[in-house]
């Protein structure tokens, strides 16, 4: 044999090595190492990076709740919504809150006095988010009293609303312990606010 041969057979031993050593690894190697070992590493990367974002929030952690408690304080300063969580607790508190600023308007009811006040069923409560609390109120008022009792009622804390106003000029009016007495309006309107809505439950999974 020429050693061109025996070069040409030599190489092609070669290749034919290499074509098995490339099928052992594909259909040994790889399947059952190369292929698992990279779903390791994948989920140690998943797990790594998961942990660094606990460790995150922990550290955030503290600033959250000390917002969060600065936005309670806030909002304890500045409420919105009517305190009491029940309709007959809340419509309670708007008759007394009625009665202090009519008191405040006129000492002693000498020129505004409450004539009604009866606690309205809220028929919106399906409809809306927020449950109303709605007291139908009667005065029998002077023009400044009435202005006063009005912004008093609407520029205070908690916030409450009034709605379907209705003013009518009187020649006289009675007011308790002054007898009749000229002038006044018969002034009646509804005054409602707003239960603080109940937090949500997240549901188990």
């Amino acid at each position: 044999m020429t050693r061109a041969v025996v070069d040409r057979d030599r190489w092609l031993a070669l290749g034919l090595l290499l074509l098995v050593l490339l099928l052992a690894y594909l259909l040994l190697v790889h399947p059952w190492w190369t292929v698992p070992m990279r779903d390791t590493q994948d989920r140690i990367a998943d797990l790594q990076q998961r942990e660094l974002r606990q460790r995150m929030q922990l550290r955030q952690g503290p600033e959250v709740a000390r917002r969060l408690q600065e936005v309670r304080v806030a909002e304890a300063r500045r409420p919105g919504f009517l305190a009491e969580s029940t309709t007959e607790l809340a419509t309670a508190t708007l008759v007394q809150r009625l009665e202090s600023v009519v008191a405040q308007a006129s000492p002693g009811n000498r020129s505004c006095a409450i004539t009604n006040r009866s606690p309205l069923a809220d028929d919106t409560a399906v409809k809306e988010r927020f449950r109303k609390v709605t007291v139908q109120v009667r005065l029998r008022c002077g023009t400044p009293e009435l202005a006063a009792v009005l912004h008093a009622l609407e520029a205070g804390t908690p916030r409450l609303f009034v709605d379907n106003l209705n003013v009518l000029a009187q020649r006289y009016f009675f007011a308790p312990g002054q007898g009749s007495q000229a002038g006044g309006l018969d002034v009646s309107f509804d005054l409602y606010g707003y239960l603080r809505p109940s937090p949500v439950v997240p549901r188990a999974r």
